[in-house]
């Protein structure tokens, strides 16, 4: 009787056991998967929790009436301007700038977050809840590096433009090949490559360019590599070296501005037919380009004049040190001031046509121990060499962009010009 009850039992829990894992399998073919719900979060907030308001700082506008507006009250809004100045200065949000409301969602609609964007990447969190806190945070950015190659038909700008490359970069461009190429006399069919980093913001919105990785220029037949590396990791130091080591970078920029046009030369021997054809030496070296172009310090130095006299017009001058001085005549304004420390690249003023002056240009002149001189013919000296510590794990370094940048191929010369190239070559032939 026993082993009857015993097998019965047995038998009832196999079969409830299939009946379990049966109706388990039911259940797991009926079950659907359910996603957890998507969190609409920006500037580390849930925007669900919150009525929205998006805008931007208009002219006129003050943080005061854009929180009065909101219904921030009046003590509030003073304590956050003397408070919180290291963190966020009221009075200097620029026009043109985003920012976000977050409002409660009774039916105060009273502001509980003011979040200001600094720039596309920074912004900053004026968390008016309970006891104010401010703070500055930062959007993920995403970097995807991007090659882009050129030939120069007219000019770098728009051989870089014309494939929707930010701008920056042909900035960037001209300032690492700043000191070994005269971009104010570029020739047609000069070629150009480029490594960098672009910035996205939640993978889709744009956020600028990183500086240049590596960069080959073919400037008149010859070839000048670039890449950046910090040749001072205690101070964060970051030149561009070409692939035998050499530091690209001279003590003194070539030009005071970045795409300005050499129109007159250094000329101890000039005559003017104004003039009767009397001797007047030229002694600067003249840079064509529209009025309002920033003219910069083609290297550091101290401000010793910044004044307006005679012919000159308005001016700078720097002096670099003891052997070199720098002067840059016929400003539309001036930005230093005498006594002033400038680093190389400072803007100091911007192009005019103050004095004599026929047309809108910058005249620089370049002084040697006294004696104004030629930049143009002067072997400037070059900066700091890459330390011969350094050397081996640099060309380790830049083993891979240099192969990067050799496999790069240049935009397809158009059709219209291969087939000009041909007619020529077929008529030297005498054929058709």
């Amino acid at each position: 009787m026993q082993k009857y009850w015993g097998v019965l039992l047995a038998l009832t829990v196999i079969a409830s056991c299939k009946d379990a894992g049966s109706e388990k399998k039911d259940i797991a073919q009926n079950l659907k998967v359910i996603e957890a719900p998507e969190v609409n979060e920006r500037f580390g907030f849930n925007l669900d929790e919150f009525n929205v308001k998006l805008d931007t700082v208009r002219y006129g506008d003050s943080f005061g009436e854009l929180m009065q507006d909101n219904k921030v009250d009046y003590p509030k809004v003073l304590a956050i301007s003397e408070n919180f100045k290291d963190s966020f200065d009221v009075r200097k949000i620029r026009v043109g700038r985003p920012y976000a409301i977050l409002q409660s969602k009774d039916t105060t609609a009273q502001a509980q977050v003011f979040i200001y964007e600094n720039d596309p990447i920074n912004y900053t969190v004026i968390d008016l809840r309970d006891s104010v806190k401010v703070y500055r945070d930062k959007n993920k950015v995403k970097f995807v590096q991007r090659e882009v190659s050129g030939v120069i038909e007219s000019s770098l700008s728009e051989a870089i433009l014309e494939q929707g490359v930010d701008y920056n970069v042909t900035h960037n461009l001209a300032n690492v090949y700043a000191w070994t190429i005269d971009f104010s006399r570029l020739q047609k069919n000069d070629k150009f490559k480029i490594i960098y980093n672009e910035k996205f913001i939640n993978d889709t919105v744009y956020a600028g360019a990183e500086p240049i990785e590596a960069a080959f220029f073919e400037h008149n037949g010859k070839p000048i590599y670039a890449f950046a590396y910090e040749n001072d990791s205690l101070k964060s130091l970051v030149d561009y070296f070409d692939e035998n080591a050499n530091n690209l970078r001279r003590t003194f920029l070539r030009m005071p501005v970045e795409y300005g046009r050499l129109s007159s030369r250094y000329n101890l021997k000039r005559r003017i037919k104004y003039y009767g054809y009397k001797l007047r030496p030229h002694k600067g070296t003249d840079y064509a380009a529209p009025i309002g172009t920033p003219i910069m310090a083609t290297a550091d130095g101290t401000v010793v004049e910044s004044t307006r006299r005679g012919g000159n017009g308005k001016y700078v001058k720097i002096r670099h040190n003891g052997t070199y001085s720098t002067q840059y005549l016929h400003m539309k304004a001036q930005k230093v001031k005498k006594g002033e420390f400038v680093r190389q690249g400072d803007v100091i003023g911007w192009v005019g046509m103050t004095g004599n002056t026929g047309g809108p240009h910058v005249c620089y002149r370049f002084w040697k121990n006294g004696k104004q001189v030629d930049p143009l013919k002067e072997e400037l000296p070059q900066a700091e060499p890459l330390h011969d510590s350094l050397k081996e794990e640099y060309f380790a370094y830049i083993s891979t962009y240099k192969e990067q940048l050799d496999c790069i191929i240049y935009p397809k010369v158009l059709i219209e010009e291969e087939d000009e190239d041909l007619l020529t070559l077929n008529q030297e032939n005498g054929t058709k």
